[in-house]
């Protein structure tokens, strides 16, 4: 088999009115597809969506939009098994407002291991309001949890159930 990168690459490209697709099937029927979109906001394309390796690099296309769709993505909401945005979604999630994923981290962070600032929902979470099995924070609830105002099994601080009732409240919650 040839080496790719010592050749040109003959993709097929689309031009549409939303954007340009460029495409390519290596011989082994691995595919590489990447979108950009027409419209930008601030230099970034709108749309940004990349998938496999790039054939003249051998390497994945960081997604890079306003919305980036890709395994790597950096964007407004951005979505991809590594990701870093205001809203981000993925395995390792880094949201600056909003984190969802396995690992997350954010404002709020929604995940297995979600280190909010203020928010963590998820198996291992801190943040101001911190719920999970394992807590860390200022109001906890948690299997086992660690701060200021914990509700657990082991202890319910009074100022904890009063905030986490008032809160489930809001909700229409109990």
């Amino acid at each position: 088999m040839a080496n790719l990168l010592l050749e040109d690459i003959e993709y097929l490209v689309e031009d549409t009115p939303r954007g340009m697709w460029r495409r390519y099937v290596y011989p082994t029927g691995a595919r590489f597809a990447e979108f950009k979109s027409r419209a930008t906001f601030l230099g970034w394309p709108v749309i940004h969506y990349t998938y496999g390796k790039c054939p003249e690099t051998g390497r994945r296309i960081v997604a890079k939009g306003v919305l980036a769709v890709g395994r790597l993505a950096v964007g407004g909401v951005a979505v991809g098994h590594a990701s870093l945005g205001l809203v981000a979604i993925g395995q390792l999630a880094v949201g600056i407002l909003f984190g969802l994923g396995q690992a997350t981290s954010g404002f709020a962070a929604v995940g297995q291991l979600a280190l909010g600032l203020y928010f963590g929902l998820g198996q291992m979470a801190t943040g101001a309001i911190a719920v999970g099995q394992f807590g860390f924070g200022q109001y906890v609830l948690a299997q086992l949890g660690f701060g200021a105002h914990v509700w657990s099994p082991a202890a319910a601080d009074p100022v904890a159930v009063d905030f986490f009732k008032s809160l489930a409240g809001m909700f229409g919650i109990g």
